[in-house]
């Protein structure tokens, strides 16, 4: 009599065991399942809070709309491509070649501001140059947004492109060579 109760128990041990295995899962799906739709959700009421933004076509374009009105006199006549720069942004690095290739490619048919802001003093002097060119508002507003590449148009302040960390050159030139063809 001793053995088939010792079996019993057994036995009952081992259905409450896999019982709570089921139980593990199942909520641990439920939650992954919860996570998931609160990602796409996010990601559909804003698309620059997905994984990739600028995966699709520059979806973060126009956010600002303008940059506050137009750009000083020196800026007029030419696109203006502003690099909010800091020499310890590991996307600033990554999009280097980039505008270095823009810069090689346009010269002096297109204005390149670089604001840096890789310390206290580097950011203050770039403040007053942002002042100085008619971009104090949006130096205000990017600042702390290293890594991001705009394309403003100089006459009317308009927010043309504006990529986080985006080494794909044609997103630049598309926009750019429609600018200058305009004049």
């Amino acid at each position: 009599m001793h053995r088939p109760s010792n079996l019993l128990l057994k036995l009952c041990l081992s259905s409450l065991v896999f019982s709570v295995s089921l139980v593990a899962i199942a909520s641990v799906k439920t939650s992954a399942t919860a996570i998931v739709s609160s990602r796409i959700e996010v990601a559909q009421a804003n698309p620059c809070a997905s994984a990739n933004p600028c995966a699709s076509a520059n979806p973060c374009a126009g956010k600002l709309g303008s940059v506050g009105g137009t750009l000083s006199r020196e800026l007029q006549g030419k696109p203006v491509v502003v690099d909010i720069y800091a020499s310890w942004c590991p996307a600033c690095k990554n999009i280097a070649p980039t505008l270095s290739q823009l810069k090689q490619q346009y010269g002096d048919r297109v204005h390149f501001v670089v604001l840096d802001v890789s310390d206290k003093s580097a950011s203050q002097q770039s403040e007053s140059k942002a002042s100085q060119l008619g971009l104090a508002e949006f130096f205000a507003a990017n600042k702390s947004k290293t890594g991001t590449v705009t394309i403003i148009d100089p006459a009317t302040g308009n927010i043309l492109a504006q990529h986080k960390n985006n080494p794909d050159l044609s997103a630049y030139t598309s926009v750019l060579n429609t600018e200058l063809a305009k004049k």
